[in-house]
């Protein structure tokens, strides 16, 4: 018999941005790093990831896939395979066999809204839920993500007609469309082509809250990403700023006027340790949320955020829905760092780790 009434039951998390593997100069070495990447996630209590582009091939195609069969243990996954990208650079690990695997949409020459066309429906041959595009450069000549006066070099890239085309011609496949943007001409283009899943939006405005708002759109702010990240841009603009610094405006702005937050962390396999994401609650409540509001963008609005309808199988402890289910000891909701320390995690049903010391799935300490 399992008994839970010592401790706070809540449903399992979602994370709607990772990339459960970035390096590794082998298919094999990246796909299993993948795999036991996935599985810390889950074991943390992310039940349900999305994978935002872990480059080299569609593998993670694969993983899902193994995942559903039964095959491997792992969250719920749906994946974008790989991005279609023209920042003409990766600042990732990887090496050119890898990288350019099968010559695919990496390197996709998407020069017109045609061809744009063609990168989204090779994709979507290849079994991916979701398409990824990325609309801001990080570097102009020889600058790196920052100008002489501490600004972000948001150099654009994709223009507004070829993300319109890639919208639709994904919404048209059944494909929802996740964009990376930090600010100026790139971040308007995703907002205004109505991109299903917006990422980062550091230089988020009150122009750009209105369309997020009138468009029904979220906001997946990827804190945890950033941070890994502050040191190095503080060093590189001597103080002056940083992209968490940015990411805090542009969260206190949506959060004022209601923009609907989810939970993504841009996890890695480098730089942002797998199953370590629930740390970024407690800055969601530093940034004008109540701790009830942060914990909540883990839950349906991530859902409903995902592919295919799944706000109608998880984010929710309801009848009709996956028994994905997890448990931590104190109550987040008067403490969010609880969610940093789940104890028990279920998926379908299935008990993946049962760290409260009684019943099925006990651990010994």
């Amino acid at each position: 018999m399992l008994d839970l009434s010592s401790a706070t039951v809540l449903p399992g998390m979602i994370d709607t941005h990772v990339h459960v593997n970035t390096g590794g100069n082998t298919l094999a070495q990246r796909a299993l790093r993948a795999l036991a990447n996935a599985q810390i996630d889950l074991d943390a209590g992310f039940t349900t990831v999305l994978d935002m582009d872990s480059r080299g091939s569609f593998y993670t195609v694969d993983l899902r896939d193994a995942i559903n069969a039964g095959i491997v243990q792992g969250p719920r996954m749906q994946v974008v395979g790989q991005s279609i990208n023209q920042r003409a650079t990766n600042y990732y690990p990887d090496s050119q066999s890898v990288r350019y695997y099968d010559a695919f949409t990496e390197g996709k020459n998407v020069n017109s809204p045609w061809l744009a066309r063609a990168a989204v429906g090779e994709a979507k041959l290849r079994g991916v839920d979701y398409i990824k595009i990325y609309t801001t450069q990080d570097f102009a000549g020889t600058v790196h993500m920052w100008k002489q006066d501490g600004t972000l070099v948001n150099s654009p890239s994709l223009t507004l007609e070829k993300v319109e085309a890639i919208v639709d011609e994904a919404h048209r496949l059944g494909l929802k469309v996740a964009c990376h943007t930090y600010g100026g001409e790139g971040l308007m283009s995703c907002l205004t082509a109505g991109v299903d899943a917006p990422n980062h939006l550091l230089e988020l405005d009150d122009a750009g809250v209105k369309i997020l708002l009138q468009k029904k759109l979220p906001f997946v702010p990827t804190v945890d990403d950033l941070i890994s990240l502050e040191q190095a841009d503080l060093r590189d603009t001597g103080g002056r700023n940083s992209r968490l610094r940015l990411l805090e405006q542009a969260v206190r702005r949506a959060v004022a006027a209601r923009v609907p937050i989810v939970f993504g962390s841009g996890a890695t396999s480098e730089r942002i340790p797998h199953g370590k994401q629930a740390d970024q609650f407690k800055y969601y409540a530093k940034w004008g949320m109540s701790p009830l509001q942060a914990l909540q963008t883990t839950y349906l609005p991530a859902a409903q955020m995902l592919n295919y309808g799944w706000e109608n199988q998880i984010g929710a402890i309801e009848k009709g829905k996956f028994a994905d289910i997890i448990a931590v000891s104190g109550n987040p909701i008067a403490d969010v760092t609880e969610m940093e320390r789940v104890k028990f995690v279920m998926k379908g049903g299935v008990i993946v780790r049962n760290d409260l010391g009684s019943g099925p799935g006990s651990r010994t300490p």
